[in-house]
């Protein structure tokens, strides 16, 4: 079990570099994607909480 994974992670890095490769634009806008992502959850769990508190 511990080969396959880390086999799967092998061909997930090599991925993620080829896509990098082929695509540098694509991919820094999927980047972007991913953190404006991530700043909206972060923003919504920080309104819920200040809600929680009034």
């Amino acid at each position: 079990m511990a080969k396959a994974k880390t086999i799967i992670i092998y061909i997930l890095v090599v991925f993620v570099l080829y896509t990098i490769i082929t695509s540098p634009k694509r991919s820094a806008e999927l980047v972007g994607v991913g953190f404006e992502g991530v700043s909206t959850a972060a923003r919504s769990v920080g309104d819920f909480m200040s809600e929680l508190v009034k």
